[in-house]
């Protein structure tokens, strides 16, 4: 379940978390779901501040696979050349690894989890749907089960909206079965790093898969009901109407080229 309590900060525009209420806010919570822009260094800034108040167990990455999770024994998380080598972060796709590094130190002392969807994977959802990839038990993660229409509608246009507009709809469903994976590959490491380490286990991650409404957090109460589940979406601007998280924050946001110019 997710905690209680927090609705009125949570859908109040004008409110915003501290790491320090992260903190409070989260104890006692078995998975704590911490979300990103992945390039902007304020928010890496709050998780690794979130991380040092809670102690995690373990720590689940969305940018790195199992077999790069193995790699990130204690004698190389804290040295982030080694690391970033080990892990080939420099064709990784993902932000400089200077944003990651104080995330990824924490390995030093406590297991490291990889949930990274890898290409093959993301196009055979997005071709077939999650459930015909997913290499767990997609029943158990509620794969199988379509959508509810107006979840389904909604979610498309996000994907529209994060892609400038400039997607045809007749593609739109692939990207939310993609996403579906995402989210379920997620709860999936996190529920197995929770059964072999104890709470609280961190998942580090972009904010659109801490969404507690239809992420990781409603995919965790499909497949482990009673899970307690906390939620921090990150922004740099402030969300208006009803934010679904139990917690959000703000960082300044990045100077970054129009990710829309492309499309123009």
């Amino acid at each position: 379940m997710l905690l209680g309590g927090l609705a009125a900060f949570a859908t109040d525009a004008a409110a915003q978390a501290t790491a320090q209420d992260v903190v409070a806010a989260a104890e006692g919570a078995q998975i704590v779901i911490l979300g990103e822009v992945h390039d902007n260094p304020g928010h890496h800034a709050v998780q690794a501040e979130v991380m040092a108040g809670l102690g995690p167990s373990a720590i689940v990455f969305e940018m790195i696979s199992a077999e790069g999770a193995a790699r990130v024994t204690p004698d190389v998380a804290t040295d982030p050349v080694r690391l970033a080598d080990l892990l080939d972060w420099a064709n990784s796709g993902w932000p400089d690894f200077a944003f990651y590094a104080p995330l990824f130190a924490f390995g030093a002392e406590v297991p490291i989890y990889g949930a990274q969807i890898d290409r093959n994977a993301a196009q055979g959802a997005f071709a077939e749907g999650a459930a015909a990839v997913f290499t767990g038990d997609a029943a158990r993660f509620g794969l199988e089960q379509p959508l509810p229409a107006e979840e389904q509608e909604a979610r498309e246009a996000e994907q529209l909206a994060a892609h400038c507009d400039a997607l045809p709809p007749e593609i739109l469903p692939g990207f939310v079965e993609a996403q579906r994976l995402r989210d379920a590959a997620l709860a999936e490491a996190a529920l197995a790093a929770l059964a072999a380490h104890g709470a609280p286990v961190v998942i580090i991650t972009g904010t659109g898969h801490a969404r507690r409404d239809w992420g990781v957090p409603a995919v965790l109460a499909v497949a482990a009901p009673g899970t307690t589940v906390f939620s921090l979406g990150q922004f740099e601007v402030a969300p208006q109407g009803d934010v679904p998280f139990d917690l959000w924050a703000l960082s300044d946001p990045v100077d970054r080229p129009d990710p829309c110019a492309g499309f123009r």
